[in-house]
């Protein structure tokens, strides 16, 4: 393989964030030949942006091109199932973005879906899905890699180093992300997004958490699973007036703002994962980890290598100082190399590297599976009120 040719899907965000990573990349390398998208006002200029050779409106142009060999879905999740299949089935390596998929509902769903079908039959019929996408992505002999940033970011990296190094137990962990709400009008809608804050914002930690705990797993050699979900969800935002909600960007109509969840693991140890649309002052993300021989703290946002400190937003525009931030004025702490710090280079050169030298990418479809299905536990255990035993 003298390159890897990849093909992009979307032109939002997500997008931007991989694309900044990809230019970080050492060793392969990389032709970014089509990207497609729907909306040209998005896709056009995201084409010369990001260098691009073709930008199409249609996905199976990337699909019938023999010389694309990856491609990277940074699309809503509720297309992610249907892409997925039709990638692997063209005999493409895909790399998808959280979340892996989620209940968006059928035709003869009441709507608005959050509200009108039960969590338990979203839970059994997620399962049947992933099972097959299961079996089609394994049949299929092509890559599977999952987009979790939180996994490659060098702080949880580092965590993981020691915890194999040092064969330590973790005996309790904690992780959240928070902010204040998204940015994207489907947001509010289950429809759409699978759910609200938690399959949001709260996969990112679920999921360093997980991994965390199947690494230590494997330096002590000894098997550990999740054992049982209990969550408490709400939506709270929408108490509020006008007035009170004019710094808070979250406008839930069937899903949730706030959640919290608690996991126990089949050695009894614990992890809680935080997640709400009710943070200001920037976005949230931290990993804790408390362990029979060391405790260690992951800050990826809001991190202390910088403070700003400004009387006026003048010649700003063009500067990022953080996600969420309203305002550049007073004391800030700005991203630093954030596509680095968050995981996102990381992630990239290993998902590359996977395919230009053919092995398994560390982030994979077992974590995406493993990491929606606590999600869907999750809302099943809060809307039922009590635990939920896997």
């Amino acid at each position: 393989m003298n390159q890897v040719v990849i093909g992009m899907v979307g032109a939002g965000r997500a997008t931007e964030l991989h694309m900044h990573a990809y230019n970080r990349v050492s060793r392969v390398p990389l032709r970014f030949k089509t990207i497609a998208a729907r909306r040209p006002e998005q896709l056009l200029p995201a084409k010369e942006l990001y260098g691009f050779e073709i930008a199409t409106y249609d996905f199976n142009n990337l699909l019938n091109d023999p010389e694309i060999q990856v491609i990277d879905i940074c699309t809503p999740p509720y297309v992610h199932e249907d892409m997925i299949v039709k990638a692997v089935k063209a005999g493409k390596h895909v790399i998808c973005e959280k979340p892996l998929s989620g209940y968006f509902g059928t035709d003869t769903d009441p709507k608005p879906i959050g509200k009108n079908i039960p969590k338990a039959v979203m839970y059994e019929k997620l399962l049947s899905s992933l099972d097959n996408m299961k079996q089609i992505i394994e049949e299929s002999g092509c890559k599977f890699m999952y987009a979790e940033n939180f996994i490659y970011a060098p702080a949880v990296a580092k965590a993981e180093e020691i915890i194999s190094s040092k064969k330590s137990r973790i005996l309790y962990m904690k992780g959240e992300e928070s902010l204040k709400g998204s940015s994207s009008p489907v947001a509010g809608s289950w429809s759409k997004t699978g759910g609200g804050t938690f399959i949001r914002t709260g996969t990112h930690p679920l999921s360093a958490l997980l991994w965390l705990k199947q690494q230590e797993a494997k330096a002590r050699g000894v098997p550990v699973r999740v054992e049982s979900v209990l969550a408490d969800m709400g939506t709270v935002t929408t108490t509020l007036s006008d007035y009170d909600h004019r710094h808070i960007k979250a406008r839930p109509n069937d899903v949730e703002d706030n959640g919290t969840v608690l996991l126990t693991f089949s050695d009894q140890s614990k992890a809680l994962v935080i997640a709400t649309d009710t943070c200001l002052g920037g976005s949230k993300n931290y990993i804790e980890l408390y362990c029979n021989d060391a405790a260690i703290t992951c800050t990826l946002t809001m991190n202390d290598m910088m403070s700003t400190y400004f009387l006026d937003e003048d010649n700003l525009n063009e500067i990022q100082l953080s996600e969420m931030l309203p305002a550049k004025t007073g004391w800030n702490n700005p991203f630093i190399a954030d596509e680095i710090i968050r995981g996102y280079t990381g992630e990239m050169q290993d998902f590359m590297e996977a395919v230009y030298f053919d092995r398994a990418p560390k982030s994979d479809f077992q974590l995406a599976y493993d990491t929606i299905r606590v999600v869907y536990a999750a809302y099943m255990s809060a809307e039922a009120g009590r635990r939920v035993y896997l």
